[in-house]
């Protein structure tokens, strides 16, 4: 069975062709194409608002917005206009963002009076879905926020992690693994968030049980620039409440290659990972942390529980 195309339906809400909205000397020389496609074929009115009739949707996942992304696509709209237009629905008191936030926070950079929108019919829970897949196919998600993401449709919205991962078009383990991420603690989420901790070294760091412990380990790993072959000997370590360093490492070439397949293993299963290996010969250590993961693990191998 071919895997469901991410962002299936997006096309509904972004299908629309390019329509650009220049800066302009002044409304008279400001010009637009009154209409745009959708996906069915038929056509949708494009309207030019005032930027601050549109305000940001509460249940967009994307939080982090880098000051140099917004000026750098501010330059370009200096240079070519809006693109694409922003896609809202009518609330009592605005019109509500479910596409574009940072199109609408460059326009302003620019200065623009007007934006383009599209005003769309849509309920809470396809806002966040639509906001989701958008942000997934652009890879501006970072992985604390696509798990926040993943946990409204699952708590908010009641939908199971198979439910989710076929509207996203992710794999169950790979929404599953995302939503463990929020069980660490705070800080360590922040540095998840900032790229100063990447998802394989938080994902060895759950491994701990005592957030106190998580931190410890997670500031080490920063201060020291461990990789995550070296993380998973410190959490090791801690759990066996030895303040040891770190045992001799394997030679380069086949430490990279171990911890590289340890990678590919614990990104197929959804949890930590170990292969101890040395010459030809080792065993696979796969870690679950409930009755519920070691259910899904067996069937992931195909092993029936008695």
């Amino acid at each position: 069975m071919s895997k469901p195309a991410l962002g299936r339906g997006l096309g509904a809400l972004l299908g629309s062709p390019p329509v650009t909205s220049k800066p302009a000397a002044s409304p008279a020389t400001h010009e637009r194409p009154p209409t745009a496609l959708s996906e069915d074929g038929g056509r949708e009115k494009v309207q030019e608002v005032s930027w601050d009739e549109v305000r940001p949707c509460p249940l967009q996942p994307r939080k982090d917005f880098p000051p140099e992304s917004i000026e750098e696509l501010a330059a370009s709209i200096r240079e070519n206009g809006i693109v694409q237009p922003l896609i809202v629905r009518r609330t009592a008191s605005s019109l509500e963002l479910i596409a574009g936030e940072r199109r609408w926070r460059a326009a302003q950079v620019v200065g623009l009076k007007t934006v383009p929108v599209i005003v769309r019919e849509a309920d809470d829970r396809t806002v966040l879905q639509l906001a989701l897949i958008e942000n997934l196919q652009r890879e501006n998600l970072n992985p604390i926020e696509e798990a926040q993401g993943y946990s409204q449709l699952v708590g908010q919205f009641q939908l199971t992690q198979e439910e989710v991962a076929r509207r996203v078009g992710k794999s169950r383990a790979a929404v599953a693994n995302a939503l463990r991420l929020l069980r660490l603690d705070p800080s360590i989420q922040m540095l998840v968030r900032e790229s100063r901790l990447s998802v394989g070294h938080a994902k060895v760091i759950l491994g701990l049980d005592d957030p106190r412990q998580q931190v410890k380990a997670a500031e080490r790993v920063v201060k020291e620039a461990l990789n995550v072959r070296q993380t998973e000997g410190l959490v090791t370590r801690l759990q066996e409440g030895s303040p040891r360093e770190p045992k001799k490492r394997l030679a380069p070439e086949t430490d990279a290659h171990v911890s590289r397949l340890e990678d590919r293993l614990r990104e197929r299963v959804g949890t930590k990972v170990r292969l101890h290996y040395k010459a030809g010969k080792g065993s696979v250590d796969i870690s679950f942390f409930s009755d519920d993961e070691l259910e899904r693990i067996l069937q992931l191998l195909g092993v029936e529980a008695e």
